[in-house]
């Protein structure tokens, strides 16, 4: 029966990586945290599970858990992303206000040299 668990996790957690992998699209911070979280913890707990008889179990427990923390820490990551493409955004518009102004000034200077 314990090989019957372990087959089903891994076939289940294959499933999982080919689905994201399939999608097309790059996988996001919070993906990737959550991805990440769960396989650690998966890992994680069909080890401690092993120790005390239930790697199944411990496997089951961990992803979950390990998923959830995951997905947290990658959604505080990508918020901060997103914060920081705005921020940056900003700054560009900015400069690009800045170089504007100066050149109507630069125009404005010559147009004053020429009266």
């Amino acid at each position: 029966m314990r090989k019957a668990h372990w087959l089903v996790i891994t076939l289940a957690l294959i499933a999982v990586v080919a689905s994201v992998g399939c999608s097309g699209q790059p996988l996001s911070t919070r993906e990737k945290g959550t991805l990440g979280g769960a396989g650690i913890g998966a890992a994680t707990g069909a080890i401690i599970g092993a120790a005390v008889g239930s790697p199944g179990a411990g496997a089951a427990i961990g992803g979950a858990l390990g998923g959830v923390s995951g997905f947290a820490l990658g959604n505080v990551m990508q918020t901060q992303e997103t914060q920081q493409q705005q921020t940056q955004s900003q700054l560009q518009e900015q400069q690009r206000e800045i170089e504007s102004q100066r050149r109507q000034l630069q125009q404005l200077g010559q147009q004053n040299e020429t009266e």
